[in-house]
């Protein structure tokens, strides 16, 4: 195992509690580096009397400030001359009927899941091309969730903010040039016991005008009990994200729990039954001189595929 001096150096956002507090435990654990961030930094005030100076900083940040961003970045090239992966973790839940919720506190969730990791994504690619050694490159593992690939009800500007980082990250992966070694990878968990959907939680009142059994207000009396399904351990989870760091193959996304799983599986098989069933109305839409199946082969000689 590599000495600590020049181990690899994370970066993960929201390491107060759940993904982020076990996660920063498992990497420091095996020797590695890591740049803390999060609101109020006394809360890992046990981890800073733990580790040294030299393998662990802790920094305050709010992903929706971008000048307090671009300073943390500074900081960690002044402190470790070097980074290795960016964990972009911080996020809450906002629930409520999309027409109910004000207009403000819906851009301040997509400011917190989508608008901030733009900003740290960005910071981060500058400093893997500029600051690293040439070709060292760098990973970047955007946290989304079961609700990037599968919206519920009640949660739509949440499922907006996690849908749009999902895309970002799949145009973010085509931009980068071979040669610079930046790759990213969507992670997307299922139910854990984390504070997500309990402290993490901002609900807004019911809309007067959805009925006692409208989807929203049963889905509001299952959100109460949403603990009791969680199934996913958030230190394996840990463990889990340090693998996929690790591998330079790592696909476009990644599952976490046997739920995120299906939920995914169960999408995708969805969709492809849908283009199935709905493949002549999509093809007759072509002009007279462009066939499906011939349109579908230029295609795939455009894309390599």
């Amino acid at each position: 195992m590599a000495g600590t001096l020049d181990s690899r150096v994370w970066f993960v956002t929201g390491s107060s509690s759940g993904f982020g507090l076990a996660l920063i435990e498992a990497v420091l654990a095996i020797n590695e580096r890591v740049v803390a961030t999060l609101r109020d930094v006394t809360k890992l005030a046990d981890l800073q009397a733990k580790y040294p100076a030299d393998q662990l900083l802790i920094l305050p940040l709010d992903v929706t400030n971008t000048a307090q961003i671009a300073q943390v970045f500074k900081q960690i090239e002044q402190h470790f001359h070097r980074l290795d992966i960016v964990v972009n973790n911080a996020g809450y839940a906002l629930a409520g009927e999309i027409e109910g919720i004000p207009e403000d506190e819906a851009r301040r969730q997509l400011d917190t899941l989508f608008w901030g990791p733009v900003a740290i994504m960005k910071e981060a690619t500058r400093f893997f091309r500029e600051v690293n050694p040439q070709g060292h490159g760098g990973r970047i593992l955007n946290i989304s969730s079961i609700g990037g690939y599968e919206a519920s009800q009640l949660v739509g500007f949440y499922a907006a903010g996690k849908f749009a980082l999902e895309g970002l990250t799949q145009s973010f992966n085509k931009e980068m040039p071979p040669q610079w070694n930046v790759k990213a990878t969507i992670i997307e968990p299922g139910g854990f016991a984390t504070n997500i959907w309990t402290s993490g939680l901002v609900m807004t009142p019911p809309h007067p005008a959805y009925p006692e059994d409208s989807p929203t207000a049963q889905f509001r009396k299952n959100m109460t009990q949403w603990e009791a399904f969680a199934i996913g351990d958030v230190k394996k989870a840990a463990q889990a994200i340090i693998l996929v760091a690790r591998d330079k193959d790592a696909p476009l996304r990644v599952q976490l729990g046997s739920d995120a799983w299906f939920g995914v599986n169960l999408r995708a098989n969805t969709t492809l039954k849908d283009q199935e069933k709905w493949a002549a109305v999509s093809h007759g839409t072509n002009l007279d001189s462009h066939s499906g199946p011939d349109a579908i082969a230029k295609l795939k000689a455009l894309m390599g595929a």
